[in-house]
């Protein structure tokens, strides 16, 4: 299980249910199931670990089965919220532009999404799981 990956389907869920105008039901309805791409090499570090100052997969993954928020786990480990925060918003912007590219959303629902992603992403963080 790549942790990277839960985690980003999990913010995009927090973000679709938390949904404002821009993510509404029009858009919804006209948005493909994602794909994830292997064609992205991996990096050697993990930066989403790096960022949340964990030291494995295990860690982190226990740590959000106990409930914790991405906020919290953080916190308490000396991590960086604010790099979480703008690597998940590359991440679903990286995601925004193929989808884009490919003609699967309008310029105006990329628009939309991607003013919102900041604030969607901030309240994810602090949204436990658990």
């Amino acid at each position: 299980m790549n942790i990277k990956r839960v985690m980003i389907v999990g913010t995009m869920i927090v973000a679709m249910s938390f949904g404002g105008t821009a993510w509404g039901r029009t858009a919804a309805l006209a948005l493909p199931v994602a794909k994830w791409s292997t064609s992205t090499p991996v990096a050697d570090k993990d930066e989403l670990l790096d960022a949340l100052n964990q030291s494995s997969e295990e860690e982190l993954y226990e740590s959000l089965y106990e409930g914790k928020s991405l906020k919290d786990i953080a916190a308490e480990n000396g991590g960086n919220i604010d790099s979480v925060i703008n690597l998940q918003i590359a991440q679903l912007t990286e995601q925004l532009d193929l989808r884009l590219a490919s003609g699967s959303i309008t310029a105006e629902q990329y628009t939309a999404q991607k003013a919102e992603l900041r604030e969607l992403v901030t309240q994810s963080v602090a949204t436990t799981f658990g």
